[in-house]
């Protein structure tokens, strides 16, 4: 038989695999994205003057972005599970007095942690959202500007922003 102590061990387990698998996913995410600017840029340079390519930009930076969000979320939810939930369950089975899965708290309490999580914010933003900004930006300045182009690009603009909003709500800056 089971007890309560080796389930909660084994779905520690699980749920670290999947957490490390997702940190592989959304780390990759960034590669993706900078070789997705590097392809739409690329190639608008490479047709020269067709800069409504540039409009590929945004929606391929917000789809990235969005799923790097997701996933950058659920792996923080899964070390507030770990924190909050499963490891004062199984330090109640184990009746000891220093935490459970302590790493999943101390690495929280580092003194910098503030700083890089402003400095991630921002490295986030200009990765999603201030290139793809800076594409339309361009493409306002240079390119054509026939009106339904320029009322996708207005929609695509909305579309930035409230990814924006979404990695600024989302961002954990607090303690």
């Amino acid at each position: 038989m089971i007890d309560i102590g080796q389930l909660l061990l084994a779905e520690y387990e699980q749920i670290k695999q999947e957490q490390r698998a997702r940190i592989g996913f959304r780390d990759n995410l960034i590669y993706a994205t900078l070789g997705v600017m590097a392809a739409v840029i690329g190639s608008t340079l490479a047709r020269g003057g067709h800069l409504e390519m540039l409009l590929l930009l945004p929606p391929l930076s917000v789809v990235l972005g969005w799923t790097y969000l997701v996933n950058d979320e659920k792996i923080s939810a899964v070390g507030r599970y770990i924190r909050d939930d499963l490891s004062p369950r199984l330090k109640e089975l184990t009746a000891v007095q220093t935490d459970v899965f302590g790493w999943e708290s101390a690495h929280r309490r580092d003194a910098r942690r503030g700083s890089r999580k402003r400095f991630q914010l921002t490295v986030d933003l200009m990765t999603f959202c201030g290139a793809p900004l800076a594409a339309l930006a361009v493409y306002w300045l240079l390119g054509p500007t026939p009106w339904p182009l320029m009322v996708i690009s207005l929609a695509e603009t909305a579309m930035v922003i409230v990814l924006a909003v979404q990695v600024v709500r989302y961002a954990e800056l607090g303690s």
